[in-house]
Parts: C-alpha cells; sequence; structure tokens
C-alpha cells in the first residue's frame, strides 16, 4: 500500500500514476526553467563574478573581492549617475501612475471613437524602442526641433531651446519620453483593476450622494491599491534598469548630467575594457531591485490567495 499527503491509503497501482503525472509536471516546465537559467541566470551569475574580479576586455581578472565596489563609490560620475537614476525613476515613475490612472479612465469612457483612440493610446508601447527613441531625438534636435518649432510659433519662446545640449531641458528629455512609452502599459494594467471591480459599491457611493472625487479617492483608490502598488513597483524595476533612451537620445550627456548606472556600466564596461567596474556598477542596485521583485510577487501571491 502507498499513502498520499492526506493520509488516505491508495494502491501502488493508484500512486504510480500520480508520481508519473507529477513527473510529466516537472517535464512540461523543464524548458521554461532551462531558458530562465540559460537567458538570465548564467549571465546574472557571470556578472557577479566579474564585478568581484578585476577583469578586462583583453585578458581574464583575478578575484578581488568587493574593490570595484569600493573604486565606483568613490566615482564622482558614479556618484551623479546614480543621483540622475534615482531622479529619473522617483518623478518618471509618479508622472506614469498619474497619466496611466487619467488614461485609463478616459478609456473606459464611452463616447464616439473610442476604439481608435484606444489603439493610438498603445502605439507608443508598441513601436520599438530605438525606433521611437530616435524619432524624439530628432525632435529635440537643436536645428531641427520641431518642438522648438511649436513653441516659437505660439509665443511661448524667444528662441530655440538646446534640449539635449543643456542639462535640465535634457533631463527632461529623457523623462519625458520614459514616460511617453510606458504610460499606455501602466494604463492597459489599471484598466483591467478598474474593470474588476464591483459595480454595487460605486453605485451605492454614487447614491449616498458621493462626489466623483470622493468615490475616486475613497472607493476607487482602497480598491485597486493592490494593483496600484504592483504597477509602481514594477515601473520602478524598469526605470532603474533603463539603459536604451539615455543611450541613444543624450548618451549620458551633456557632461554626465543624464547619466544614469546602466548607461555608464556599458561605458566602463565595454568602450572602458574594465569589465569587472562596469559589472560592479551594473550590479550596484541589485539589493533594491530585489527586494522590490520580491515585494511585487508577494503581493501578486496574496491577490491570487484572496481571490
Amino acid at each position: 500500500m502507498a499513502s498520499v499527503a492526506t493520509g488516505v491509503a491508495l494502491p501502488r497501482a493508484v500512486a504510480g500514476p500520480r508520481r508519473a503525472l507529477h513527473f510529466k509536471g516537472y517535464l512540461l516546465v523543464l524548458p521554461a526553467v532551462v531558458y530562465v537559467l540559460a537567458l538570465l541566470g548564467f549571465p546574472l551569475v557571470l556578472g557577479i563574478w566579474y564585478s568581484l574580479t578585476d577583469t578586462t576586455v583583453a585578458r581574464d581578472g583575478h578575484f578581488i573581492g568587493l574593490k570595484n565596489f569600493v573604486e565606483a563609490a568613490r566615482d564622482p560620475t558614479f556618484r551623479l549617475a546614480l543621483r540622475n537614476t534615482v531622479i529619473i525613476a522617483a518623478v518618471a515613475t509618479a508622472a506614469k501612475i498619474t497619466l496611466s490612472v487619467a488614461l485609463a479612465f478616459l478609456m473606459l469612457g464611452a463616447f464616439r471613437g473610442r476604439s481608435v483612440l484606444r489603439t493610438l493610446f498603445v502605439l507608443p508601447w508598441t513601436i520599438p524602442v530605438a525606433l521611437s527613441t530616435i524619432a524624439w531625438k530628432w525632435m529635440f534636435h537643436s536645428q531641427f526641433s520641431v518642438i522648438n518649432w511649436v513653441l516659437l510659433k505660439v509665443g511661448v519662446i524667444d528662441q530655440g531651446i538646446q534640449w539635449l545640449g543643456t542639462p535640465i531641458p535634457a533631463m527632461f528629455a529623457v523623462i519625458l519620453v520614459s514616460t511617453w512609452r510606458a504610460v499606455p502599459f501602466g494604463a492597459i494594467v489599471i484598466m483591467a483593476g478598474l474593470t474588476a471591480l464591483p459595480a454595487d459599491v460605486i453605485d451605492a457611493a454614487r447614491v449616498d450622494g458621493a462626489s466623483w472625487w470622493q468615490r475616486f479617492s475613497q472607493v476607487i483608490v482602497p480598491l485597486i491599491a493592490p494593483i496600484l502598488f504592483i504597477a509602481i513597483l514594477f515601473d520602478l524595476i524598469f526605470t532603474l534598469t533603463e539603459l536604451t533612451v539615455v543611450y541613444l537620445l543624450t548618451g549620458g550627456g551633456p557632461v554626465d548630467q543624464t547619466q544614469v548606472l546602466a548607461n555608464y556600466a556599458l561605458q566602463v564596461g565595454v568602450p572602458g575594457s574594465q569589465l569587472g567596474l562596469g559589472a560592479a556598477i551594473a550590479l550596484f542596485m541589485l539589493p533594491l531591485l530585489l527586494f522590490m521583485t520580491v515585494m511585487a510577487l508577494r503581493t501578486i501571491a496574496r491577490r491570487e490567495g484572496m481571490a
């Protein structure tokens, strides 16, 4: 006789198929496990090893412990990149969540041409990031900027702005492009949460005389708070690790004023040939990113358990 976790005794003829079923289940998830280990796990382990060595592009390195992290922390450009990364992540995430909520309510509204408008709103997220960033770079061009042309025509400015050549406008441009790309995805996530809200609760608040703002702040927001929390965490993770926008739009300039950790790690590790130091810079925020990822996954698991 064989027994299962419930304590009920089963014949071996029944227990055998159960074990075979579990084995088949492991076989089904095996390709996904191999994929994660090959494309994510191995590069991560290799990057951690490089960060603990003095490896360069030309030669293999030797173990030096945390020396690369200490050297990075003493680097003024690294500290500037860390500051810029935090600023961009905080400002862009706040803008993305605010605009995503507004866009989600707009897409849920009943009006003529809603399907066409929904398609147009999602386009920024579907366009390849390299293509859209290059398009934005032309719009911010020092001589051919269509943004400057519009602002000059309406009288907002009296001379063209060097968007990518001066620190504050360049930082604004990076935040704007990052926000423009991510808002549609955030709106879709929040819209999914809004459609799952119980209509009777909102109708009851309306019958009780609650204004739109009261219904939004005291009923809707508390109900979708877990979804907002997940959206904020994932957006922070994506923004903190963002490379393409800065790399293609400003390259970290002018004079490293829009430099971020991901782009600086690339510059130090590949063109600068210091793979070990570049890996240390890239992994500097790994503990924070792991913490936010765990928090997001725990929130998702908690919601699934409550469903």
